[in-house]
């Protein structure tokens, strides 16, 4: 049956490459020694399909193209050979439990050893722009993919998709999760991970999920921020916005620390979580299989960034000399509050605040 599985998968496959214009993904056939693929396409729009066709037949293919074609068809039938390895001795229940993680960073990859904790033996595939970490991943047990060399059975079968690419380096970041959201089936879950900048509450006070947002037109860094959730909630999938993120090595605590004098004030407030907490909600989201649903990832401990370099040199973990904040002007920050998520999905983190993960608090 394992292999009846695997064969059925890569009869129906292809690979989509991405497509620049629009941030939207664009499939064309390849063929793999010994194994047939077979691409097909939703378009973007009225119109795309004669446009690559007009496009393709302008011109005889240059050497330059040919060698990226041979490229390509090298990257596809090793990606071919993942999708084999992954389907091999697969179960139906792993099957119905596979992940695809858009952008498999740090945050990616907790999400993926945590996913393959709670579902041992469900496959796990990491989409990224380059290949530097793809050792790595393979080592994890995941199965890495670049973003313009993605295996089409993943279209239209992956049941769970997780979009963790940050919008730094992306041209068409809402593009960019339009074509994640392309990959999803409908059966599982699909989740955006956002940030907690959206929301308008800048002056120290409480700041919960629906706490009103940044307007549109108002900052283009927020802009690009929500019209990524609403391509994310538009395809029925669900919004996590994420406060500051850190591990013992990064955040921060350590960034602030090397600098010794920074020129902000010390009573603003910060809202912190760290990247194992921030995982397991996501994956407590995934899992629930929800729809059209905003969460918010937070410790409940909001700390002053005072605060915060107190504890980090209180803990004797850290090297070097602090000397303070010397700003006065700007935000007092917000207090964020993330009870309703709790309470619907059933999740508590880890670390209950900073002072904890340091270990200054039982």
């Amino acid at each position: 049956m394992a292999t009846a599985l695997a064969s059925a998968s890569l009869l129906h496959s292809g690979f989509l490459g991405k497509d620049l214009r629009r941030g939207l993904l664009r499939v064309s056939a390849i063929r793999a020694p010994s194994v047939s693929l077979r691409a097909s396409y939703r378009p973007a729009a009225a119109g795309a399909a004669s446009r690559r066709q007009s496009t393709s037949a302008a011109s005889p293919p240059t050497k330059s193209g040919m060698a990226a074609a041979a490229t390509s068809t090298s990257a596809a039938a090793s990606v071919a050979a993942s999708v084999a390895a992954a389907a091999d001795g697969a179960s139906l229940d792993s099957i119905e439990k596979t992940l695809l993680i858009v952008g498999a960073g740090t945050l990616g990859s907790l999400v993926a050893q945590q996913w393959q904790q709670r579902y041992p033996g469900a496959k796990v595939y990491g989409q990224t722009r380059s290949d530097t970490r793809h050792e790595q991943l393979r080592s994890m047990g995941v199965f890495p993919i670049l973003r313009d060399v993605s295996d089409e059975a993943l279209a239209g079968g992956v049941p769970f998709v997780i979009f963790c690419a940050p919008p730094g380096g992306s041209q068409d970041y809402e593009g960019d999760v339009r074509a994640a959201a392309a990959l999803w089936n409908g059966t599982g879950a699909f989740l955006f991970t956002s940030s907690s900048a959206v929301y308008a509450v800048t002056d120290n006070s409480f700041c919960p999920e629906g706490a009103p947002t940044v307007p549109l037109g108002s900052s283009p860094r927020v802009d690009v921020l929500l019209k990524a959730e609403g391509a994310a909630l538009e395809a029925g999938g669900n919004v996590v916005r994420l406060v500051g993120l850190y591990t013992m090595e990064r955040g921060a605590h350590t960034y602030w620390l090397r600098q010794g004098t920074v020129d902000l004030r010390p009573d603003h407030i910060l809202n912190l979580i760290s990247y194992e907490d921030a995982a397991s909600l996501c994956v407590a989201i995934l899992a629930a299989r929800k729809r059209g649903r905003v969460f918010m990832g937070c410790d409940n401990h909001p700390v002053s960034r005072q605060e915060l370099l107190e504890q980090t040199v209180r803990s004797g973990r850290f090297e070097g000399e602090f000397k303070g904040f010397t700003g006065t002007e700007g935000p007092l920050g917000k207090r964020m509050c993330n009870e309703a998520t709790r309470t619907e999905l059933g999740w508590e983190p880890t670390h209950k605040s900073f002072a904890h993960f340091l270990g200054l608090e039982s």
